[in-house]
């Protein structure tokens, strides 16, 4: 946390049970038994959903001598099987197997839970893990929903657990020079980031009812969200694109350029409205997200974070596709990947240049924090992980209030100020360039949602509606408390 010095970190009540826990020795208790923070000791880790990027999990913690995968977890039975046998032959030992993470969290010599199941089980499973005594690295967003990832940061704090989000790019030193470029002000002033996920994905298949995997415990797999019919031809994967289980691209690869660009700005909370036009255009199939979307943040101090997702055939704006572009006074910093960045000056002329990463940093950044017990030597400690994910989740709301509108509604709307009506101008282009006709097709804009950034929830018009999207029902008994049940 690069704009937080340490005296307010620890004065910020939330952080106050964090504080306490940094007085005792350096030596955790985990049920009773103590293991000594030092690389002397092996940390176990469990690894809970391993079919995608649950994969580089176990490469990040298996590759360590100072770790040891204990077990792994997924409710595939074929796939922890595959992944079991894979981590003996390259490791030399096979982890225990779960199908249900309780089971795993019931050992009590594991010491962390790693968690890349799909994003509607992130914040039960990150909080579970957390309530049985174990540091949690978890993937990104860190929440299906605004409310659960500070769910996840209140039971942190409440158990004194160390808790990481997988946006890696935090930790890649590349990345962290380029940010402190703009901190430094060597940008001049920066009153606008755009973040860019220009990504093209294909069509997931026409809806209707599949069979699940006989391997998979679907009712497992659900978790928290209804048990429903397989309407995609996929269960893995394409559960991204529907509204139970995903939150689109903006959630998906999105989250990792807009917390970018959010610690760029250098913004704590989220924001004081939000705005987001978009559409699935180019195909129909059983996907529900939007695969063409713009959302525009507003802040208190006058900044703006806008964000670009494109699932069709896209050129790059300035040099980049998946990254995110400051604008300052003196210049602009274009992010094209996640390990850095470029500065061109007033005249496009380059003048600096910053990289260097791997997923490796993040996972030593993780572990440094394990053994130190403090959570401010996390890159990217999950309050983090939470307000950068909760911006993602309140475009989608504004998308899923919205109304069709024809393209020059869409215009006329944003007529009066020169980057809005530009980034209007652009994203009707790209719906021409893909051979979608923005004058016979219909486009969602949502509602431009004001906000109350630091309390967490909408105010005035459309409030109501709004912050009904904030949570979600759930069924027991996958239910992710409320604050006072943590």
């Amino acid at each position: 946390m690069m704009h937080q010095s340490r005296r307010e970190f620890l004065e910020n009540s939330m952080f106050a049970a964090a504080a306490a826990a940094l007085a005792q020795p350096s030596v955790r208790t985990v049920y009773g038994q103590e293991k000594a923070g030092d690389a002397n000791s092996k940390l176990r880790v469990v690894v809970i959903g391993v079919n995608g990027r649950g994969t580089s999990h176990i490469g990040g913690f298996g590759g360590r001598k100072d770790c040891e995968l204990a077990a792994i977890v997924d409710v595939d039975e074929v796939v922890a099987q595959r992944r079991a046998e894979e981590i003996e032959k390259k490791y030399g030992y096979k982890p225990t197997v779960y199908t249900d993470m309780r089971k795993a969290f019931e050992d009590k010599t594991i010491d962390i839970a790693s968690i890349a199941t799909p994003n509607h089980w992130h914040a039960l499973a990150a909080i579970w893990a957390i309530q049985a005594g174990k540091d949690v690295y978890v993937e990104k967003p860190v929440s299906h929903n605004v409310s659960e990832g500070r769910r996840i940061v209140e039971a942190a704090r409440k158990y004194n657990r160390i808790c990481q989000c997988g946006t890696q790019s935090r930790s890649n030193p590349g990345m962290r020079e380029a940010i402190r470029y703009i901190h430094d002000g060597k940008l001049g002033e920066v009153k606008l980031a755009r973040g860019l996920c220009y990504k093209p994905r294909a069509s997931i298949g026409p809806a209707g009812n599949y069979d699940v995997p006989a391997s998979v415990n679907y009712d497992l797999w659900s978790g928290p969200a209804p048990i429903a019919n397989l309407t995609r031809p996929k269960l893995h994967y394409d559960w991204h694109w529907q509204w139970a289980y995903g939150n689109g691209d903006l959630g998906n690869q999105g989250i990792h350029q807009m917390d970018i660009a959010r610690w760029g700005l250098n913004e704590s909370d989220l924001g004081k409205s939000v705005l987001s036009y978009g559409g699935r255009f180019g195909y129909e199939d059983a996907g529900e997200t939007a695969n063409t979307q713009v959302c525009q943040h507003e802040f208190d101090d006058g900044k703006w974070l806008i964000f670009e997702v494109r699932g069709l055939k896209t050129d790059a704006l300035n040099g980049a596709k998946v990254g995110v572009i400051f604008y300052g006074s003196e210049g602009m910093l274009v992010s094209p990947s996640y390990n850095g960045g470029v500065v061109f000056d007033k005249d496009g002329k380059q003048v600096r240049e910053f990289k260097g990463g791997g997923d490796e940093n993040h996972f030593d950044n993780f572990i440094k924090a394990v053994r130190s017990r403090n959570p401010q030597d996390l890159n990217a400690e999950i309050l983090e992980g939470h307000l950068s994910s909760a911006l993602c989740h309140l475009g989608n709301i504004s998308y899923r209030l919205g109304a069709p509108v024809s393209a020059d509604q869409l215009t006329a709307k944003f007529k009066d100020d020169a980057t809005s009506s530009e980034t209007v101008d652009r994203f009707l282009q790209h719906l021409r360039d893909n051979e979608v006709d923005p004058v016979t097709t219909k486009i969602t804009l949502g509602p431009k949602l004001a906000l109350d950034g630091k309390k967490e929830v909408f105010v005035g018009e459309r409030s109501e509606e709004a912050n009904k999207f904030l949570t979600r029902d759930y069924r027991a008994p996958y239910v992710v408390p409320k604050t006072e049940d943590l």
